[in-house]
């Protein structure tokens, strides 16, 4: 019995475990995606109905619930932060591709700390609760500063600035150990400082939650937490001119659990739920 040499038979394999991924991946799942999307909540039949009637946008696409200026409606729960397009564009889908290492801003661009300390404070100014983080200045920018040693990047320090505090912004720290903290000059080279984010004395479990400050990976995402709807129910109530009770149970209503009861966290659909706001306290706010 003649038997196959040793690089036949592992090319032989080799082409079975093509043919079978290109099954797979090439014609079995796209026709379960395409069957999945014609199924009512998974991608066809995502179209909602407005309080008025009207055609309101898509189940499964987020929305901003903002005026002309971008200022939050506040009769309207408020979504997360997008990063598709201006907001929530089927057609930009895309995330901030910004890290953690991302937190001194440039001139023109945000840091993903400011970002998130900027939103933080709105959400807290807006929803009259602490909207302080770890990381975050007062005036809503990262608590970073650019240190000089006499050793370069060791030593006794020499001099320390308020990285994203831009003069003649007040720095967030008066002294940084021993030495006066001065604010950042615009278009002053700071790359030979050492970067040193400060914590401060915010509470390590912020008031203002994780969702509420930062964008879902698609930017389309419809859902934010039940701790962020909860959060804005007072707010909802006042404007609705509606109990505080009442709101809370519309929002459990709208709350959905983890998907396979394993996958993800529970998600409050903002979308379907200003429409039930719109329907069950129908009042206009400010």
């Amino acid at each position: 019995m003649t038997r196959i040499p040793h690089w036949l038979a592992q090319h032989i394999a080799a082409l079975r475990v093509v043919l079978v991924l290109t099954l797979l991946t090439g014609l079995a799942y796209p026709l379960a995606m395409v069957a999945a999307a014609q199924v009512p909540g998974l991608g066809g039949m995502s179209e909602v109905t407005g309080a008025d009637g009207r055609p309101a946008g898509s189940s499964l696409i987020g929305q901003t619930f903002t005026d002309a200026k971008g200022n939050p409606v506040k009769k309207y729960f408020q979504s997360r932060p997008s990063n598709a397009g201006t907001g929530y564009d089927a057609t930009a889908s895309g995330a901030g591709n910004q890290g953690p290492e991302s937190v001194v801003d440039t001139k023109d661009k945000p840091s993903l700390l400011t970002l998130v300390c900027g939103r933080s404070k709105a959400v807290g100014d807006l929803e009259d609760v602490d909207g302080s983080r770890p990381y975050c200045t007062d005036d809503g920018v990262g608590a970073v500063l650019g240190v000089f040693y006499d050793g370069g990047t060791s030593g006794r320090v020499t001099r320390a600035v308020s990285l994203n505090q831009v003069c003649p912004a007040k720095p967030f720290l008066t002294s940084y150990k021993g030495v006066r903290v001065t604010c950042a000059k615009p278009d002053a080279d700071y790359s030979h400082a050492v970067t040193v984010p400060v914590r401060g004395n915010a509470p390590a479990d912020p008031v203002v939650p994780a969702d509420a400050v930062t964008a879902s990976g698609s930017g389309l995402d419809p859902h934010i937490s039940p701790a962020y709807a909860t959060l804005q129910a007072p707010r909802i109530a006042r404007e609705r001119g509606a109990s505080a009770t009442g709101v809370r149970k519309l929002i459990e209503k709208y709350t959905t659990g983890r998907a396979l009861g394993v996958l993800g966290e529970r998600g409050v659909n903002v979308v379907e739920l200003n429409i039930a706001l719109d329907r069950t306290y129908p009042k206009q706010g400010a």
